[in-house]
């Protein structure tokens, strides 16, 4: 027997809407990046906007390069601005402080690495946050690498 259903063909659209959304809200997003290489160095660009400049960490290996961050909400609730500054926790309802309406703001940790086809001078690293951008400077290791070993036998 053959069932049918009547619906709205719209009805597929707003399935297809709320699946879609749910994705992104579960994807996980990290900074767009841009890698330049000099003669002498690799410069890795990230943009952070609305990252303090404190919850950013910069580490490096041989060849590798790990930039971990932290977005941290502008905005407390009530309960939490209360305690931190000290005052008293009752407060009309009009003076307390709402979570938003909306919110698609992403806040949390995050982590990116970038590996390099050549050695990096770890100890002359520079790292520059303006303006919502984190300009690394990374220079070329002229070290070589090569270990030549006595073979026995």
């Amino acid at each position: 027997m053959l069932t049918l259903r009547s619906s709205s063909p719209f009805h597929l659209f707003d399935r297809l809407e709320q699946q879609i959304s749910q994705q992104l809200q579960n994807a996980e997003r990290v900074p767009a990046a841009e890698v330049h290489e000099t003669p002498g160095t690799y410069e890795v660009v990230l943009e952070l906007p609305g990252v303090d400049r404190g919850a950013i960490e910069v580490k490096a290996t041989d060849r590798t390069l790990l930039i971990c961050a932290e977005r941290r909400s502008q905005r407390q609730l009530p309960s939490d601005a209360a305690a931190s500054e000290g005052t008293p926790a009752a407060q009309a309802p009009a003076e307390q402080a709402h979570g938003p309406l909306l919110s698609e703001f992403r806040y949390g940790t995050w982590s990116r690495s970038f590996r390099f086809p050549q050695p990096i001078e770890r100890d002359q690293l520079q790292a520059v946050y303006r303006d919502g951008l984190l300009t690394v400077s990374a220079p070329k290791s002229q070290k070589l690498g090569a270990v030549t070993v006595k073979v026995e036998g």
